[in-house]
């Protein structure tokens, strides 16, 4: 479309929603101490939050591709009047408040939690405060985006190619993995990425669920949240590595996200 066409009420509420985005980001940016940035992400403690938030976070965007994209699958394809209940009750995650889904979660499996009770009655363990627990409150967090991604790429996927698969006789196996897995690759795709920066930066239910034990449970964020009295300098230099991995990914999912709402 051309800019011209752009009235000048709309370019002016736009440039200031560019301002206000983009001010804060070049603020950090400027904040952060170049001559010291490599020993301030070098050392340690931050090395140790960084490399714990990495495995961490990998390994619950995984676990939640291996149950979000069926999950995301059965959400089209099953009765309406079932999933009008189940879908927002999945996707209810994304709009808590970080401390609710932490007490939530605490709520479930602490000692006294719903399950947690049981847990620890027979195995004398519990899993908060636990790395365990890292995972755990990533898997929370990061399904819900993953679902709420792949199941639009699913719901728009030609009807008439799943017809002629159920007429070539498809088993429902087949026609999730032969037909509709590879035309949603894009937003599957789209929405991994964006549950694995969600599950990576996640501050508040982590703190609340998995506590901050360093080398245990002190992940990425804790340590910015930290370091900013201790080290404000070793804050604004993990801050900006967040800001260049948020901004990666979006350029890696430029094209996937188009793909899979061009429909």
């Amino acid at each position: 479309m051309n800019s011209r066409r752009i009235d000048p009420l709309s370019r002016a509420f736009a440039y200031l929603a560019i301002l206000l985005i983009a001010l804060p980001i070049i603020a950090l940016v400027i904040k952060v101490p170049w001559s010291t940035f490599f020993t301030s992400i070098t050392n340690d403690g931050s090395l140790t939050a960084v490399k714990l938030s990495l495995w961490t976070s990998i390994l619950a965007a995984a676990i939640s591709l291996i149950l979000g994209v069926p999950l995301a699958w059965w959400l089209v394809k099953s009765n309406p009047k079932v999933t009008r209940f189940i879908r927002p009750l999945v996707l209810a995650p994304i709009a808590l408040p970080p401390t609710v889904a932490g007490l939530a979660l605490l709520g479930l499996l602490s000692r006294n939690g719903l399950l947690g009770t049981y847990i620890y009655q027979h195995t004398q363990w519990q899993m908060p405060f636990t790395i365990t627990a890292v995972v755990f409150t990533g898997l929370f967090i990061g399904i819900p985006f993953l679902v709420l991604i792949a199941e639009s790429t699913f719901a728009q996927l030609p009807e008439d190619i799943e017809d002629a698969a159920v007429i070539d006789r498809a088993s429902e196996s087949q026609l999730l993995r032969l037909i509709a897995l590879p035309q949603a690759r894009n937003g599957i795709t789209t929405g991994l990425l964006l549950a694995w920066a969600r599950i990576l930066g996640e501050f508040g239910a982590t703190m609340m669920f998995a506590g901050s034990m360093p080398g245990v449970t002190q992940t990425w964020t804790i340590q910015i949240y930290q370091q900013l009295e201790v080290s404000p300098d070793t804050a604004y230099s993990l801050s900006f590595l967040m800001v260049v991995i948020a901004m990666g990914i979006f350029v890696l999912i430029r094209n996937p996200l188009k793909g899979a709402f061009s429909r």
